[in-house]
């Protein structure tokens, strides 16, 4: 049996935001949004949390995710890569549960993102018969607005071909949000070639595409929540 699973890696170190993965938001610790997400959506053989900290992992076993051991020293470090950690939860799946077939990479810094927002991107991947799928969200601001600036801070020439133009006028641009990754087992060890032929698109709504860097960005989230239940 193939098998599709989700994967939320969660380190224990934070520089800018100090537990960050395991931090109260809106009454309960930051990974158990995304743990819940995506036991919500329900059709995932495993959800596996891929830590370093036997906090966090207490923490995500709770919540109803597999924690099958805590990280080996080398990929608890800075340099670790998420080309390793997930080539390590994918061997360990492999070794003892059976064949891989994809991979959904749900990061825990974007607790916005919902089951339907992972059934949708699911939906595409199979409806394309993609080899990848990447969320991403439209641009805040037009990217037609940026520039580098010299050291000397000029701005003359920032915005030479678009002055006379209004914003509704320019073309739109999108960026990743980091909340959902979907993969081919092939590309296991290789994440780097994931955005070419057989990669698709899945546009996420702004509001959910909060990814928690530091406080500004954790005080965010918490508005949009509270917004969100004030309106439902």
């Amino acid at each position: 049996m193939s098998m599709t699973i989700a994967v939320i890696p969660a380190r224990g170190g934070s520089k800018r935001l100090p537990k960050k993965n395991i931090k109260m938001l809106a009454g309960k610790p930051l990974i158990k949004w995304t743990i819940d997400a995506a036991l919500e959506y329900g059709e995932f053989d495993m959800v596996i949390v891929s830590t370093d900290s036997q906090e966090i992992a207490d923490i995500a076993a709770l919540a109803g995710a597999t924690i099958p051991f805590l990280r080996p020293a080398e990929l608890a470090t800075d340099t670790a890569t998420t080309n390793d950690v997930i080539t390590n939860i994918v061997d360990w799946v492999e070794n003892h549960h059976g064949k891989v077939d994809r991979v959904a990479l749900l990061q825990p810094t974007s607790p916005l993102r919902d089951a339907s927002d992972i059934r949708n991107a699911l939906s595409l991947y199979d409806e394309r018969s993609a080899l990848s799928v990447i969320s991403v969200c439209e641009l805040e601001h037009p990217l037609q607005y940026c520039n580098k600036l010299s050291d000397d801070l000029s701005m003359n020439g920032f915005l030479p071909e678009i002055m006379n133009k209004r914003s509704q006028e320019l073309e739109t641009y999108f960026r990743l949000n980091g909340a959902i990754y979907i993969f081919d087992r092939r590309f296991v060890g290789s994440l780097e070639k994931i955005y070419s032929e057989g990669s698709f698109a899945y546009i996420m709504k702004k509001e959910n595409s909060v990814d928690i860097d530091d406080a500004f960005d954790f005080v965010m989230a918490e508005t949009l929540i509270d917004l969100k239940k004030n309106i439902i």
